[in-house]
């Protein structure tokens, strides 16, 4: 039934307003609707469902991909592909931009086009519900409503700066003929993103508690203001210095998570796999928020198909990303005493490292991935059986996968709430206390482990203790232990999910996507070839299969020395991306998109360095 009134939202939105070429330009309201419209709570929920399907988007729908994990995110240092690795754009284009309301992203960027379609309706929101639907609601209701509307703009806001920086700021709605707001110039980052800690400290202050089943609610609003003001946090601390404005960001994301944990409302009881694979998550308390796919309605993803083990998995996990899995002594691997640790196969791997390791990928190398490593996260534990057989339910075929969609889980607030607090007590805040590590760090270490995780001797990391904190060799100098422990913890936890890009981009540390300096990004995990894809055994992988030994020595298949082809995997024909520099941090706008400011006698400034 909520599917169907979202989808019903859809078509009166697309009825009210619709795009057309230029940047924030749109027809007017219809006349009729807009005068019989927003004069009740019905309303106003009716439109605000419009914003679910490009800000809640879960797994996306049919063959969509924007914002999807897996299908969407996968441009980071986690993943790797054959040949040339995916380059940076290293100029600006000639055009970008979009006037369209369905979900669209820049993969490079990991969000929005230069589209100011959703800034527009959210302003359009808050315009009706200030001048026509307060005086139809009482007080409690139009705060409600008006936190809502606001909330939407923040996080698309936030979105825009993520990707460009300085974007125009719309305070409200303007008229089409109004150029001086229509073609203004960029606002700089800091001014936006101090309208967006307000927009979201109002929401935070007037949403309410509980407004309907897995609608938004303060709790989710707390969610994703702890994922925002923790990028923003410490993009300032780190890109700008802005001590002030980070420690503003990041006070108000450890309140946002304090309000979600002493809510006492979510816990984590759930094993890994199943938050992913589940067909229904309702009732689930790791779920903050999830989305519901039902073929009944038409409301299905691909997402599964792509986790089945048969469908080719490219880009794929590569050893910089599973080295970095944890051992089950809560140590590095260079430092576990863990039995065969250091054994990186995925046999050893399955066994000694964190049991995510075991619930994202598949037990045994598969061909399907670039890297022979395949991540089986987004399907349940049923569904790859199938394929051997040949009949496939169309729950794990095709675009009609079923499986629900985690949209905020709890294990992120706790994880944007614990680097939150860990970052600004670098800036004089209250030091982080064992406390805070049980509550966040190995509340979710102690997640559940499902039968057939336990049947093939998978166990339980370690809990992390403050006075026994690891410090990996690897470790970046600029970076303390505790801060590189709680980004290994995200970095398991979040694998082709949202957030890695993003991470390090935050972080400052887009130099990880180098495989000049990190050569790892251009290999899999230690593979007997032989005795574990003799498959790969063939006359066209001659000169094209190759191992790396442990001393760096490589051998290639020559087509007799299969005994001989025992080392980490060299993904075939990989070779590292160009070079590039700082300028990636942040998107250049279309060369077209300029010249049609200066047409109009106005000026849009090119992002630095891409001029």
């Amino acid at each position: 039934m909520k599917k169907n009134i979202i989808l019903s939202s859809l078509i009166l939105i697309a009825f009210l307003i619709s795009s057309c070429s230029d940047i924030l330009e749109r027809p007017e309201l219809n006349n009729m609707n807009d005068d019989t419209y927003w004069r009740n709570e019905t309303d106003l929920r009716l439109f605000a469902n419009g914003f679910y399907i490009n800000y809640f988007v879960g797994y996306n729908n049919t063959w969509g991909v924007a914002y999807a994990p897996l299908r969407g995110y996968y441009f980071s240092d986690d993943f790797s592909n054959a040949n040339v690795q995916s380059n940076f754009e290293s100029s600006a284009p000639s055009s970008r931009g979009s006037t369209s309301e369905s979900p669209d992203m820049l993969v490079q960027y990991a969000g929005p086009n230069w589209n100011f379609a959703w800034v527009r309706k959210s302003n359009l929101f808050i315009d009706r519900i200030e001048n026509v639907a307060k005086s139809q609601v009482n007080d409690e209701a139009y705060k409600h409503w008006m936190g809502v509307a606001r909330f939407f703009k923040g996080f698309e806001y936030h979105r825009l700066v993520s990707v460009f920086g300085d974007v125009p700021y719309y305070e409200d709605q303007f008229d089409s003929s109004d150029f001086e707001n229509m073609y203004k110039d960029r606002t700089p980052r800091g001014e936006v993103m101090d309208h967006v800690y307000d927009d979201l400290k109002y929401a935070f202050e007037n949403v309410r508690l509980n407004d309907g089943s897995n609608v938004l609610n303060r709790y989710i609003v707390a969610g994703f203001i702890s994922r925002i003001m923790l990028f923003e946090g410490t993009w300032q601390k780190y890109h700008h210095n802005d001590q002030a404005r980070a420690q503003k960001y990041l006070e108000l994301a450890i309140s946002a998570g304090d309000f979600v944990i002493n809510s006492g409302q979510y816990d984590i009881t759930s094993d890994f796999r199943s938050l992913f694979g589940s067909q229904d998550l309702k009732g689930n308390p790791e779920m903050l928020m999830y989305r519901h796919y039902d073929a009944a309605v038409g409301v299905t993803h691909h997402v599964a198909s792509y986790s089945n083990g048969y469908e080719s998995q490219i880009p794929s996990a590569n050893l910089s990303l599973a080295k970095s899995f944890i051992a089950i002594d809560g140590q590095p691997y260079t430092l576990s005493t863990v039995e065969n640790a250091d054994s990186l196969n995925i046999s050893n791997m399955i066994v000694t490292r964190d049991p995510r390791f075991e619930a994202t990928f598949q037990s045994v190398p598969k061909v399907q991935s670039a890297t022979l490593l395949y991540a089986s996260k987004f399907i349940d534990r049923t569904g790859p059986t199938f394929w051997d057989s040949g009949n496939i339910p169309p729950m794990y075929a095709s675009n009609t996968n079923t499986n629900d969609a985690p949209v905020m889980r709890y294990s992120e607030v706790l994880l944007n709430w614990i680097e939150a607090k860990a970052e600004l007590a670098t800036m004089g805040g209250a030091a982080v206390t064992q406390a805070n590590i049980d509550a966040s760090i190995n509340k979710i270490r102690n997640r559940p482990l499902d039968s057939e995780a336990i049947a093939k001797g998978v166990q339980k990391t370690a809990p992390m203790s403050l006075a026994t904190l690891p410090d990996d060799p690897d470790r970046d100098p600029d970076v303390s232990p505790l801060i590189w422990e709680i980004r290994r913890e995200r970095r398991m936890e979040f694998v082709f999910e949202y957030s890695r890009l993003l991470d390090i981009k935050r972080w400052k540390k887009i130099n990880y996507m180098s495989a000049t300096q990190n050569p790892d990004l251009l290999l899999g995990l230690w593979i007997n070839v032989k005795e574990e894809v003799p498959s790969l055994l063939t006359s066209e992988k001659v000169g094209l299969l190759k191992v790396q030994k442990a001393d760096g020595t490589v051998v290639t298949y020559d087509g007799t020395n299969g005994d001989e082809m025992v080392g980490f995997y060299m993904i075939e024909r990989a070779a590292d991306r160009q070079a590039f520099d700082d300028r990636v941090y942040l998107a250049p706008v279309g060369n077209a998109q300029i010249d049609q400011y200066k047409d109009k006698g106005f000026t849009l400034t090119q992002t630095p360095g891409w001029n």
